[in-house]
């Protein structure tokens, strides 16, 4: 019985330790109640996803196939070296067109063991980027009744073979797909990136050269009033909200304020530069999506910044602050 007793109490003590230490963890996953709930996989690469990315929560619709179809959510825009503007969907991945589809009127083309290769994105759920034109956004019923994303006109698809954020593989495929501009037309110009014939879907087709040469998901940048700060994979500020807290991790921007605050995805710890990598953990917000922390704060974009460099969000209603690399609000009263 003492036997039994002293195991019990082993168990219940390794659990509290965890709870007390989860911040501190190698890459994991907590609940909006703090409570660790295991490992994460690096960013785009959830279990079950098929290859294709994270999990993007139970978007409506269906492919050919039946799998469910994942919901955009807030998309963003990526300014690719190689391919300029490029459309992404909340945890970065981009978004393709296929040019046997139809903008006016829509219609997709993709089907069967193209969309395989190329699953659709299902329209519920979709913001548009800051900055962009909401009327772009629309959807397209396919023929098996489901909803199908459309950014003018364009039914948006992604790639199998891309599995992080920041992948173009798809690009030039079959010189008739492309990564998707942020007005729907073809990013780059249309030019394929290395592309040469091959099949319109599947893996005879050429891919783009590898993954564009970009800076890292999170990275620093020196300010020159705020000093070192961290910055996202497109150069965008990253934010602190000081009604959010990090034990127990809980957010305060929900509904409106995530229009204005749109949350930092999750990034995998080898592709940050420069950042702690103590408490470098995903929070699994109530509203079901993943969100990046740093020393397990939730950290966060501003629609109000329309360019890399700027810090618009620097103190706004003294509860908004640019993060340090040890993720700490820089400038925020002590």
């Amino acid at each position: 019985m003492n036997t039994w007793r002293n195991a019990s109490l082993a168990v219940t003590a390794a659990a509290v330790l965890a709870l007390t230490t989860a911040c501190g963890q190698e890459q994991g996953t907590q609940t909006p109640n703090g409570q660790a709930v295991g490992a994460a996989n690096p960013a785009g690469q959830q279990p079950g996803s098929g290859g294709y990315g994270s999990d993007y929560g139970s978007g409506a619709g269906s492919n050919a196939q039946g799998a469910a179809a994942k919901p955009a959510g807030q998309l963003a825009v990526w300014d690719s070296k190689q391919l300029g503007k490029v459309v992404t969907d909340s945890a970065g991945l981009t978004l393709y067109r296929f040019d046997k589809d139809t903008a006016s009127p829509p219609k997709s083309s993709c089907e069967g063991e193209c969309a395989k290769t190329w699953p659709v994105v299902a329209a519920g759920g979709a913001s548009a980027a800051p900055g962009i034109d909401a009327a772009l956004i629309g959807e397209v019923t396919r023929s098996d009744g489901s909803k199908q994303l459309t950014i003018g006109g364009w039914p948006m698809y992604r790639y199998a073979k891309d599995t992080k954020a920041g992948d173009a593989k798809g690009q030039g495929v079959g010189g008739t797909w492309y990564a998707s501009a942020p007005d729907g037309k073809k990013a780059g110009g249309g030019a394929a990136a290395g592309s040469g014939g091959g099949a319109d879907y599947g893996d005879g087709g050429a891919e783009a050269g590898g993954q564009p040469a970009d800076q890292a998901g999170l990275s620093t940048r020196k300010d020159a009033k705020l000093g070192e700060i961290v910055i996202d994979k497109n150069g965008m500020t990253v934010y602190r909200f000081m009604k959010d807290s990090a034990w127990p991790m809980k957010t305060a921007c929900t509904g409106e304020c995530l229009k204005k605050w749109p949350v930092v995805a999750p990034v995998s710890k080898n592709d940050t530069k420069g950042i702690l990598k103590k408490g470098f953990v995903t929070f699994d917000r109530p509203d079901g999506v993943k969100q990046q922390t740093i020393d397990c704060w939730p950290i966060y974009t501003f629609a109000g910044d329309a360019k890399p460099g700027d810090t618009n969000g620097q103190g706004v209603g003294g509860t908004w602050y640019v993060v340090s690399p040890e993720g700490k609000p820089v400038g925020a009263p002590k």
